[in-house]
């Protein structure tokens, strides 16, 4: 299966081995594609709030057109807040949520597991966690927390982490924006695709300024050589940048969401040392670090984490984001933390305490007993040998169908699916996805995960317009569910032709159809 969509001919042999930018695949795709003006699916994106094409708008000025109160401008949506809004739409609701399968929402199965250890379902706690916890969490809870990450991968080192090192937040995303509130007037760099919420985080906080990390060519003309490293952030075009650009922050999921990809061994030492040798802070979101698929048993339990490479806990600019929400199955408790140098524990203390106030203080005591390291151990080599079987279940299923993964996810549990080798409309993210609500079934499209603050790119030009991302945390019954509707879709393009797609998508709850004309 190709993935190249994107270059001419002539392209690709004159740039055989030249780092190709963001900007060339943009250019190279204007000559190919159509404008998302002629899709349905993508006119509906457009008008949601958030979502309209800012050309031209000057920083300082404010968008009428988005504007909900006077002097308030919409952030626009996640991709799944998007697809879920939408899927609510074509009838999707709680009560009725057997009938559907998510296979979109980025979040584990919660129930119990083979071989884990029981789910925590109640909690006790005195009069005192009626109170305010310190918005920089739980003294034990962090002492906790710093001694997990010392026994698992800071074993023999000399320097190791305190509870000064950790800061608890309640949740990702708040752990993320407390950083990005003390970041200053910096470069931080990103590379495309990576996890939704990184674009409003870089548009909110104006302080900082996001620059896309140069694509290699490699992504779009993987050879069988180079598909184990397809997708992976270049660490060598990242050094090149802080040369030439002065990246002063880099951003970035590890395990990767969404492709399913990890950096580690020499690479991630290579990753932490970049803290060492400019002056650059890297900060890594870690929350699939336990969701790591190794095809030898002996090697089940084993997680990763930059942890293991940084030398000095507080002299290497490394800061590590995770939590309760994946590994530990737990995403309602939104118990996470921040890992790194003490001086910015205290910053991440003091913008929390002007954002969100500090994490839940019940929840943090409960946790407490969750991170004893045996405990953990269990919990990893259960997570990773179910999670396998579902990863495989579903490559499996998915290529019975038509849609083999040529790059299968080693971490996460995500699924990047390329549709370019299907017809027209469906070989693109939003249209499959409109075509699987009429079949009670949620993706995510690709698009979404094109990191892109200014928010002015024709959608046809993305490099991830052609994917999807499918979800295999949920549980086997709901991925079936799913898979059986995806295979629906593709039955009826094979006996029906597509006049039958890329139209009539209902954009209410109150059933009218989609856009009035045919587009």
């Amino acid at each position: 299966m190709s993935t190249a969509p994107y270059l001419t001919q002539s392209t690709r042999q004159s740039r055989a081995s030249t780092p190709l930018h963001f900007g060339d695949v943009i250019i190279d795709a204007s000559k190919q594609y159509k404008h998302e003006e002629e899709s349905e699916a993508h006119q509906i994106y457009r008008q949601s709030a958030g979502h309209k094409v800012k050309h031209l708008v000057l920083p300082q000025t404010v968008n009428p057109e988005e504007e909900t109160v006077p002097g308030i401008q919409h952030p626009g949506s996640t991709g799944v807040i998007y697809c879920s809004d939408r899927a609510q739409a074509n009838g999707f609701n709680y009560a009725s949520s057997h009938e559907w399968s998510n296979l979109g929402q980025g979040a584990p199965e919660v129930g119990p597991i083979p071989d884990a250890p029981a789910r925590p379902v109640k909690i006790e706690y005195d009069y005192d966690a009626l109170e305010y916890a310190p918005t920089t969490g739980v003294k034990k809870l962090r002492e906790a927390v710093a001694n997990l990450y010392n026994v698992t991968y800071r074993q023999g080192k000399a320097s190791q982490y305190t509870y000064e090192n950790v800061c608890i937040v309640p949740g990702g995303r708040a752990g993320l924006s407390r950083i990005a509130a003390v970041i200053g007037d910096v470069y931080c760099s990103y590379q495309v695709p990576d996890y939704t919420a990184y674009d409003q985080m870089l548009s909110a906080f104006k302080r900082l300024i996001p620059v896309p990390t140069a694509i290699p060519l490699e992504w779009f003309l993987p050879t069988n050589d180079d598909l184990q490293n397809h997708y992976n952030l270049d660490i060598g075009q990242v050094k090149k940048d802080i040369h030439t650009q002065g990246l002063a922050v880099i951003l970035a999921s590890n395990p990767r969401n969404p492709t399913g990809q990890v950096i580690k061994g020499e690479d991630l030492r290579s990753l932490v040392d970049i803290s060492r040798e400019s002056t650059t802070t890297v900060i890594l979101d870690e929350f699939y670090s336990w969701y790591i698929y190794p095809d030898d048993e002996k090697d089940l339990g084993k997680p990763i984490s930059s942890a293991e490479y940084v030398e000095d806990v507080n002299g290497d600019s490394v800061v590590i984001v995770d939590g309760l929400t994946k590994n530990w199955r737990l995403p309602g408790w939104r118990i996470c933390w921040v890992v790194g140098p003490k001086n910015l524990i205290t910053a991440l203390s003091q913008s929390g305490s002007f954002l969100e106030g500090g994490a839940n203080h019940p929840f943090q005591l409960a946790a407490i007993p969750l991170l004893e390291p045996q405990h953990v151990h269990d919990e990893r080599v259960a997570l990773q040998k179910h999670f396998k079987m579902k990863r495989d279940h579903v490559l499996e299923r998915l290529k019975a169908i038509g849609l083999e993964v040529k790059i299968p996810p080693v971490a996460t549990f995500y699924i990047w699916l390329n549709l370019e080798n299907l017809p027209d409309p469906i070989n693109n993210g939003l249209t499959f996805f409109e075509e699987l609500l009429k079949e009670k079934t949620i993706v995510i499209p690709g698009i979404f995960f094109d990191i892109n603050p200014a928010h002015r790119r024709n959608l046809f030009n993305s490099p991830c317009h052609h994917f999807v991302r499918l979800s295999f945390g949920p549980p086997l019954e709901d991925l079936d569910r799913g898979i059986d509707a995806i295979a629906r879709v593709l039955r009826k393009a094979k006996k029906e032709g597509m006049h039958s797609f890329g139209h009539s998508y209902r954009k209410s709850l109150d059933g009218r159809a989609g856009l009035t004309t045919h587009v």
